[in-house]
């Protein structure tokens, strides 16, 4: 196994988020290495398609205001899990996109997150673990999820 030194864990608040943060820890334990958790807010702005799409502007939605209940879901997702000594970040985008532009911009040698192993359309559709495992340079580990 390769040693480890900045670990980068894509938290979704989904069920899943559970074995993947219990793997994760282990591997930064055995590596003692550095762990950041990221969540990725993917918002689109509401588009009105009546005639041509435009962003509607009868939706009036605070993107401040999702990512800082993003970021207390976070606080607290650390707190249930008793991880204290790790960074957090937040952003709004892609999150294959956010994801693979944050390991790399810190140099993270291994990226932990949950697939779902979707099959036909989902498949054919793509996840954000397939795009991840694709785009980034370190190693990524899947953490299978049975649904």
């Amino acid at each position: 196994m390769a040693d480890y030194q900045n670990i980068l864990i894509a938290v979704d608040f989904s069920a899943a988020a559970n074995a993947v943060i219990t793997r994760a820890k282990n591997i930064a334990r055995n590596n003692l290495a550095k762990l950041t958790l990221i969540h990725v807010v993917e918002y689109l702005p509401p588009i009105d398609i009546a005639y041509e799409p435009v962003l509607s502007s009868t939706w009036n939605i605070d993107e401040n205001e999702l990512v800082e209940q993003a970021k207390q879901s976070l606080n607290k997702f650390c707190t249930e899990h008793q991880i204290a000594t790790v960074q957090q970040h937040v952003v709004i985008g892609t999150p294959k996109h956010e994801i693979c532009e944050y390991a790399r911009n810190h140099q993270c040698d291994l990226v932990i997150m949950g697939s779902h192993g979707r099959h036909g359309l989902g498949l054919l559709l793509g996840s954000t673990a397939n795009g991840v495992l694709h785009e980034m340079p370190c190693d990524v580990l899947a953490v299978k999820i049975k649904e």
